[in-house]
């Protein structure tokens, strides 16, 4: 199952805080990757300093435990909106006939 990702500051969390636990961050989000979990990663082009992941998980659960092994989220940094996907099939309708 494919998850997004919007990962968010927790309010009162300073930049400067953030930046201390960065690295670490980096090396465990490539280590979700080069587990197959995390599976594209993006910076938001109108909040550069904000990233956007994509999971690949059996269940929202399982990514909300890859999610709790990260720095950010073990130091209470960082909360995260997860949000499964689904393929949409809206475009089923396309191919229909009319009745």
């Amino acid at each position: 199952m494919k998850i997004l990702v919007l990962p968010k500051p927790i309010e009162g969390v300073s930049r400067e805080e953030m930046l201390q636990h960065a690295d670490a961050e980096i090396r465990a989000v490539w280590d979700l990757y080069a587990q197959g979990v995390c599976r594209e990663l993006y910076t938001r082009a109108n909040e550069p300093a904000r990233v956007v992941l994509v999971l690949e998980c059996a269940t929202v659960e399982a990514a909300k435990d890859a999610l709790a092994t990260l720095p950010f989220a073990r130091l209470h940094l960082i909360d995260f909106d997860v949000i499964p996907l689904a393929p949409f099939v809206g475009l089923t309708r396309l191919f229909q006939t009319a009745n």
